[in-house]
């Protein structure tokens, strides 16, 4: 991910070698902070072995500054666990958790507390609201817990109420909306304080899939507004990759593939990662930097930008047999998606 002149962008939360072993010593395994084997797959085995629950093992990965890194996986995949002991939420066994060049691990339970107040936002499958406070209260509670004047917080919650398309139901209770209305509030409470990192555990998954679409439409738009640091966790692909910029696939609670979505569908890296994007329509997947003509000469008319997916890429290629200029984040031109270019991009197929 890129941003300005081609740069890649700074790294904003990087999580280094992550362990989570539930049992009765779970940190004998890592005395004098080193592994017991070379290799995290077979000492994994081996804590197995002695009663212990291996929830996450040897997780790495960063995430970069406006990046929406999605995590995704099957039940006992290890994803929520990770997203938890992110925020510390549940303690890591072992491992680095690095914010802002800051080891979260090394910080004080006061320092937490106002870590999770001023620079990060939660959002949970369950929506969590406090059902004696009306929509205005709900959203702003996490502001008062700041000790921010009434007449500020009220002025903030109006802002991320009006962002999140709730204007009018300020005043109604939880019992009094939808699921996804309730959704929302939860999401405008993360947002009040003004997160820098954003962490969204499958925040979607019990809504109805007409209100998940709309709802991930809306997180979009947010996104595109807010450019947020955001770990998503998910176990539905499409889902997955119709918003991440970046994405891992954990089993057995580690990484076995990461990378960009069209990667992971293009290049799967064994039977498992496979078995998740068999049935993914490239269409969702591939985008018009991926199936453009890099030597047909760029002409004046339509452009679109790079990032563009085909599903949305082919109404726009009707009514213009000569194709449209893709450009890059830069504006620079990458040549000409044309109707035979995206043919023989989905003809390529999967590798």
């Amino acid at each position: 991910m890129t941003g300005e002149g081609g740069q890649a962008k700074a790294v904003k939360l990087s999580c280094r070698n992550l362990w989570k072993v539930y049992g009765p010593s779970p940190r004998q395994f890592f005395a004098g902070g080193k592994l017991g084997s070379d290799d995290p797959v077979d000492f994994a085995q081996h804590i197995r072995g002695t009663g212990h629950i291996v929830a996450a093992c040897d997780v790495s990965f960063d995430v970069r500054v406006g990046e929406i890194f999605v995590i995704m996986g099957l039940s006992g995949s290890g994803k929520s666990t990770v997203v938890r002991c992110l925020s510390r939420l549940v303690e890591p066994t072992h491992g680095q958790v690095v914010l802002d060049d800051r080891d979260l691990l090394q910080a004080s339970a006061k320092e937490l507390i106002e870590l999770r107040r001023h620079k990060m936002g939660m959002v949970f499958q369950n929506f969590g609201l406090l059902p004696h406070l009306n929509v205005r209260d709900n959203i702003a509670f996490p502001l008062k817990l700041q000790g921010v004047a009434e007449i500020e917080r009220y002025q903030r919650a109006q802002r991320v109420i009006d962002l999140v398309g709730l204007g009018g139901r300020e005043d109604a209770f939880p019992r009094q909306l939808s699921g996804g209305q309730q959704q929302r509030v939860g999401i405008a409470r993360s947002l009040a304080v003004d997160p820098e990192l954003w962490f969204l555990d499958e925040p979607f998954s019990a809504l109805d899939p007409l209100i998940r679409r709309q709802m991930q439409d809306e997180f979009l738009k947010l996104q595109q507004l807010l450019h947020k640091s955001i770990v998503f966790i998910t176990h539905d692909f499409l889902e997955a990759i119709r918003i991440a910029d970046r994405m891992a696939i954990m089993r057995d609670g580690r990484i076995v593939q990461m990378g960009l979505p069209a990667e992971l569908v293009l290049s799967p890296a064994d039977s498992y990662v496979s078995e998740f994007t068999r049935e993914v329509p490239l269409a969702r997947v591939l985008t018009a930097a991926d199936v453009l003509d890099p030597v047909a000469s760029a002409r004046d008319g339509p452009r679109v930008d790079g990032r563009m997916k085909i599903e949305e890429l082919l109404p726009r290629l009707v009514g213009q047999p000569g194709g449209l200029a893709v450009h890059d984040a830069d504006g620079r031109c990458l040549g000409m998606a044309t109707a035979s270019s995206v043919v023989a991009g989905l003809a390529g197929g999967r590798r």
